[in-house]
Formats: C-alpha cells, structure tokens, sequence
C-alpha cells in the first residue's frame, strides 16, 4: 500500500499540480487549514472550490474550523512586515505545524503543502520549518519543490483544464492591502496616461 500523506491545501488551484504529482505513489489526503485568509467570504470560496476539485480527483478533504483570531494574535507585532518576512514565516510554521498534528490524529504516514508551487514563496524556508516540525511531531515532512519543472505552469492549465477559481492575493489581509496598493498604483497610472493622451 502507497504511504499516506496528508498535504496543507491553500487553494485549489496549487493542489491541482501537487495530487497530479503525488496520486500515483502515495494516498493523498488534502487538509485545507487557512486561518491566514481574510475576509471569510474569500476563505468559503476557496474551500469550496477544494471540495470541488477533490470530487473531480477522487481524493479526500478534511477542513480545519477557520480560525483568524488564532492567527492575528500569532503575527501581532508583525502587521507592517514585508511580504516574505517574518510574518509569513509565522505564518507558516503555523499552519505546517496544525497539520502535521491533523496527520498523526488522520493516521497519515507524512505530512507537505503546496505552498512551494507558488514562484512567491521560498520553498527552502518552507522545507527547513517543515523538518523542524517533523522533529517536533514525530511524524515525516515530505520535502517539495512543486515549482520546479514547470509546476506553476502546470497549475495553470490544470486551473483551466478544470475552471478553478484563481485568487490574485496570497489570503491574508495584509497581502490584500498590497495587493489593492498595487492595483490602485496601475490605476493611477493609467489614468495618467490617459488624460496626457487626452489632452
């Protein structure tokens, strides 16, 4: 029998490319836990989105209850941090830390997320944490790079193989707020654009 692993799931569309990689030597199991994911509207959308995919793949689901107080108290201090600063190393240990525990408690063999098949994330940082956490547990981290051959790629033409919702934000509320200034400095600049053409 395939060991089994239970992977942390952030959104359909990274899970996709990790169960395609994964299905064929390993019993996979999906643990969405995102206390990160702000506003709750938004975490709905992608855990039902997970469901969806995992019908599709045959493959099962387990959802932590949302939590966002637990993860506002654990980055408090941090709020002003860049993106891919200590704040989303918090944030990661976190959240690899609740499923490794979930693992152990579901009778998974190993625990892994899809966190490193984004080209944002740092995929050394993720692994160094999950070993970490696997001296911690007692149970085994399954080191991944999901970026690498493609990875990314390929998650998005599963994304429009199977119509899976795409967010344009990691999840959290600071990565939103960057994500509007961004938006608003495209904006800004369009307009610009426009009233010099304009003139």
């Amino acid at each position: 029998m395939n060991p089994g692993i239970l992977l942390q799931i952030c959104c359909a569309p990274d899970a996709s490319v990790a169960v395609e990689r994964l299905r064929d030597s390993h019993r996979v199991g999906l643990y969405f836990y995102n206390p990160n994911i702000q506003p709750e509207e938004e975490y709905q959308k992608r855990e039902q989105e997970l469901h969806r995919l995992a019908l599709l793949l045959g493959v099962q689901v387990h959802s932590a209850p949302y939590d966002p107080e637990n993860w506002l108290m654990a980055v408090r201090g941090y709020e002003h941090e860049p993106e891919k600063g200590a704040r989303c190393e918090i944030c990661f240990r976190m959240r690899l830390h609740v499923t490794a525990v979930a693992a152990k408690e579901l009778c998974y063999d190993m625990f892994a997320t899809v966190l490193t098949v984004s080209p944002h994330k740092d995929a050394a940082l993720i692994n160094r944490l999950g070993k970490e956490i696997e001296k911690e547990t007692g149970i085994a981290y399954f080191e991944s790079n999901f970026k690498k051959q493609d990875g990314f790629k390929r998650s998005l033409e599963l994304s429009k193989q199977y119509n899976l919702y795409r967010q344009d934000y990691c999840g959290c509320v600071f990565s939103r707020r960057e994500r509007m200034k961004i938006a608003n400095r495209g904006n800004n600049e369009r307009s610009t654009v426009l009233r010099k053409i304009t003139k």
